[in-house]
């Protein structure tokens, strides 16, 4: 089952979501469809065109949002007032702004844990969750991928050149001494953090190395605007109010009906937090993908994905 083709937006629009922010939002698909919200991960990332393929046009209407500081979203990679529960709140903005009643959510890696807050503090407005590459925002999944715990085992040489950028930290403080770099006024060492802070994310992204797609990552005029954005969420923990906020909280998310993806050969997002989460909601189904890494768009994840959506598609 390959992704749906290409699709350009029928609608494009942007909300003023607060005083400083404003977010930049596409839909797709069928216009008197059910209605999907699918959340890019990152954070900073943006939309990209692929992630409109995942959903039947024929059946769906999708709605893809750029978050606050991504994207065509503005101002362009602001930190101020950038948070999780900022982020909530603009997409419950976003779906009376839209006169949506309910929508199903799909989200993966960072946009898993946004998609599983929101249903938390919005339930009644989750009709189903799609979630893939599952982050929790806990603190070992964090030293996971920047403390040398999980990530860098599996990745040594990638690592190696990702800490030799600022050597005299310890390894659990590497993230922290990237954002430094990544906020300091030295635009130049800046934009070189945000280089190897982009390399090490990608070369850890898919199953299979494509030394071509990160290169071009870690050129992309957008590396430092993203790279900061990344940086500040893992520096502040996710702004979330507890270490295990997503698990201590499943009983108010229980009932939606939830389908849990997510890759053996994720590097960056163990599928430990996977399992975890689907025995904190006993109703949910899990797909382990047996060949699958942490990108959405490497054909297995992709399959998973779209055959997720289509088990949706009884939802009324």
């Amino acid at each position: 089952m390959p992704l749906y083709p290409d699709i350009n937006p029928f609608a494009t629009g942007r909300l003023q979501v607060s005083a400083l922010h404003s977010i930049f939002y596409e839909e797709v698909g069928r216009e008197s469809g059910r209605c999907a919200l699918f959340l890019h991960g990152g954070p900073g990332v943006g939309i990209l065109p692929g992630y409109r393929r995942f959903f039947d046009p024929a059946h769906y209407r999708t709605i893809l949002v750029d978050q606050r500081g991504a994207g065509r979203s503005t101002p362009f990679a602001e930190l101020e007032e950038n948070n999780t529960w900022a982020l909530v709140e603009d997409l419950e903005k976003l779906r009376k702004h839209l006169r949506v009643s309910d929508w199903i959510v799909m989200g993966g890696s960072w946009g898993s844990l946004l998609a599983l807050c929101y249903a938390i503090r919005y339930p009644d407005r989750v009709s189903g969750m799609i979630l893939r590459g599952i982050f929790l925002g806990r603190p070992a999944e964090m030293s996971w991928v920047y403390g040398g715990t999980g990530t860098a085992q599996i990745f040594p040489e990638h690592w190696a050149r990702f800490r030799s950028l600022v050597p005299e930290s310890k390894e659990a403080d590497t993230a922290k001494a990237y954002y430094k770099l990544l906020t300091g006024e030295d635009q130049e060492a800046a934009l070189t953090a945000a280089k190897y802070w982009a390399e090490w994310s990608a070369s850890t992204m898919t199953l299979l190395p494509d030394p071509a797609a990160v290169a071009e990552i870690a050129s992309d005029k957008t590396v430092l605007p993203v790279s900061r954005i990344e940086c500040h969420f893992e520096n502040n923990q996710f702004f979330l109010p507890s270490p295990n906020f997503v698990i201590d909280n499943a009983a108010v998310i229980q009932d939606i009906p939830t389908e849990i993806v997510h890759g053996r050969y994720d590097a960056i997002c163990a599928v430990k937090g996977a399992w975890d989460l689907h025995q904190a909601l006993p109703a949910s189904k899990l797909t382990i993908v047996p060949d699958g890494g942490h990108s959405p768009m490497e054909p297995p994840m992709a399959e998973a994905l779209i055959r997720a959506a289509e088990s949706m598609k009884s939802i009324r």
